[in-house]
């Protein structure tokens, strides 16, 4: 699971602990060394015999797909393509004062900023080629990674990177995030929503000084599980610890 608002760095290492023993699982089930070949900076958990690339994912309640600082949506060209939406995210970022205690002292002026580039944000997101462009470089960093691969129930369900981003743009509901009490904001947060459910939360993380400053994209595990339910990929058993789904069952395997 994603370490929860408040949690400690022994907390971070655990969660990150995990991540690293599930991708090891899945490389040994399909064939690899113990030394099997990854690159994390590029989302690249376990790269296979065919030197394709899987996100894998497991958890118990929330993905972290991307934590990143204003640098990283300067530099990174994927996301200044995206028609606006890097610079977007930086005009989050940069609703807040550089220092934490700054906004420490009037988080009001600063979430009242942020509303406006969060709701730009939903407005770009009812294009659908441009919410496929964000999900495929958000999860699957442009294409680079071809498969996002979820550990469910001691069995590693495999989608083809296309599959996953179609479906989740068709039936996506992209709306900000409303005030539920005194004192909150409405537009804090972009939110994909599908049959009612948040999927993923695209967000602002400011709760302590070493996390401040970055723009935070979940997604809750369940809800996206039911999504993929829902999609009716056709799938195949490629082994007891391995179900291919979609166009997962004529891509993977082939080395």
């Amino acid at each position: 699971m994603t370490p929860s608002r408040g949690s400690t760095s022994e907390d971070a290492r655990e969660y990150r602990q995990a991540g690293h023993d599930d991708a090891l699982l899945f490389a040994l089930a399909i064939g690899l060394d113990r030394d099997y070949r990854r690159d994390q900076n590029a989302k690249k958990d376990v790269i296979d015999r065919a030197g394709d690339a899987h996100s894998v994912k497991s958890g118990k309640k929330k993905w972290q797909i991307f934590l990143y600082r204003r640098s990283r949506f300067l530099e990174d060209d994927g996301f200044q393509a995206l028609n606006g939406i890097g610079s977007l995210l930086i005009h989050c970022i940069d609703a807040f004062p550089p220092r934490y205690k700054d906004y420490i002292d009037n988080k009001d002026q600063a979430k009242e900023r942020l509303q406006t580039p969060m709701r730009e944000l939903k407005d770009r997101f009812q294009r659908k080629t441009l919410l496929r462009a964000f999900l495929r470089k958000s999860i699957f960093n442009g294409g680079e990674v071809n498969y996002l691969t979820i550990l469910r129930e001691n069995v590693f369900c495999v989608y083809w990177s296309d599959d996953v981003v179609t479906e989740m743009a068709d039936v996506f509901e992209v709306v900000n995030s409303k005030a539920r009490g005194a004192g909150q904001f409405d537009a804090q947060k972009v939110v994909f929503k599908h049959l009612g459910n948040n999927v993923g939360e695209l967000e602002m993380r400011n709760d302590s000084p070493s996390h401040y400053g970055e723009v935070r994209f979940n997604m809750n595990r369940n809800p996206c599980l039911r999504l993929l339910d829902n999609a009716n990929f056709e799938t195949h058993k490629w082994s007891p610890e391995v179900r291919l789904y979609g166009q997962a069952i004529r891509n993977f395997g082939k080395w």
